[in-house]
């Protein structure tokens, strides 16, 4: 059989139609902030991607940022929150991205009070935790993800976002793995800052997007130009993102008919699971997780399980064990750690994550092939 990607939620194939409409802006070569006519052709291409992306996702034009990805957005809302917000307090939870998780420590070593979210047996968040932290008069920042990347679960945006604006605090969410894969109206939503990156979502690698909803303003970072409005210096890459808009209207046209069958998909894909291998087990609630992401516990010896992806490797099969950011650390998930207990925390786990061109066929490849593992 052919080589088997399962690893969607690390990275995402680009689809034919964005390679195409990059190839064709790479040849228009002018820089955005030249003032002659190839110089304006290129800016208009970003100006026309930026209004088409913020149409899709329901913001203003104007509230939509370009950077290289969420890493960078991450970074850039943890640190200017402070900066240019005066937030002395960071609320998050010990199931984000590492991405959210580092600058946020390193505020508080910088003297930044950090307070960190309960996390429920079912790796659910506990918003009655939340609102209790909540309670209290300094300036603050919540920083908490919409869908987490290691087992698909779904936090309550809307409930975390209503709580946050209850209590005045400013609302910062990762939605790097529902961009694209979930209808979003930013400007119903109670969210003040939010990222994505679009090769999550079938762009390129090297895009991503921030959303800072209007009027706030954060200071840049990087220094040395007036590009994106002054926010982030350094010369655009107008075929990125324009692939970045072109990824994201696909994504759109589409939703419904790949939603249905990747959710189909993923149910085959845990009931041959534990038919073929008794005692799998998934992590988090099935009914509270994103229709693309599995994530399972398997019965396998620690023996067995420590070989298990480069086995599965060598079949041609390409699944994870969590976040591809950290898959070569060799350290247990940080993400289940907060939620399953010792003996369950023990069995070796998988990430398994699907697009519209996965089949069944590769499924009971893979099912096969953990069975004879």
């Amino acid at each position: 059989m052919n080589k088997i990607y399962l690893d969607h939620a690390a990275t995402t194939y680009v689809k034919p139609e964005v390679i195409e409409e990059m190839t064709q802006v790479l040849v228009q070569f002018g820089n955005p902030s030249s003032t002659h006519s190839f110089g304006r052709s290129a800016k208009s291409l970003i100006e026309s991607s930026r209004k088409q992306i913020a149409a899709l996702l329901g913001a203003k034009a104007k509230e939509i940022l370009f950077n290289s990805c969420a890493t960078e957005g991450n970074n850039w809302i943890i640190q200017q929150a402070v900066k240019s917000l005066g937030v002395t307090r960071i609320i998050s939870s010990e199931m984000e991205h590492h991405a959210v998780l580092y600058p946020v420590k390193a505020w508080q070593k910088e003297g930044i009070a950090v307070e960190f979210v309960k996390v429920l047996a079912d790796g659910q968040l506990d918003l009655v935790h939340l609102e209790s932290l909540l309670q209290n008069n300094q300036p603050t920042l919540v920083s908490l993800m919409h869908i987490n990347n290691e087992t698909g679960i779904i936090n309550d945006l809307v409930g975390i976002g209503n709580l946050c604006k209850q209590y005045g605090a400013y609302y910062h969410a990762d939605m790097v793995q529902s961009v694209g894969k979930y209808p979003i109206n930013l400007a119903e939503l109670p969210v003040d800052f939010m990222v994505a990156s679009a090769h999550k979502f079938h762009g390129p690698k090297g895009a991503g997007l921030v959303y800072v909803k209007s009027p706030l303003v954060l200071q840049p970072t990087i220094l040395g130009g007036e590009q994106e409005k002054g926010y982030r210096a350094g010369t655009e890459a107008p075929h990125q993102i324009v692939g970045m808009a072109k990824a994201l209207e696909l994504s759109y046209v589409h939703l419904e008919a790949e939603r249905t069958h990747i959710q189909a998909l993923k149910q085959y894909t845990l009931e041959q699971l534990q038919q073929h291998l008794p005692g799998t087990e998934p992590n988090g609630n099935p009914e509270m997780t994103t229709y693309n992401i599995l994530n399972v516990r398997l019965p396998l010896s620690a023996e067995k399980a420590s070989m298990l992806l480069f086995a599965l490797d060598m079949k041609n099969i390409a699944i994870s064990r969590g976040s591809a950011c950290q898959s070569g650390s060799g350290k247990p998930s940080h993400v289940l750690a907060c939620f399953l207990n010792d003996e369950q925390g023990a069995m070796p786990n998988i990430r398994i994550s699907f697009a519209e061109n996965n089949t069944k066929e590769e499924i009971d490849y893979l099912v096969a092939a953990l069975t004879e593992a």
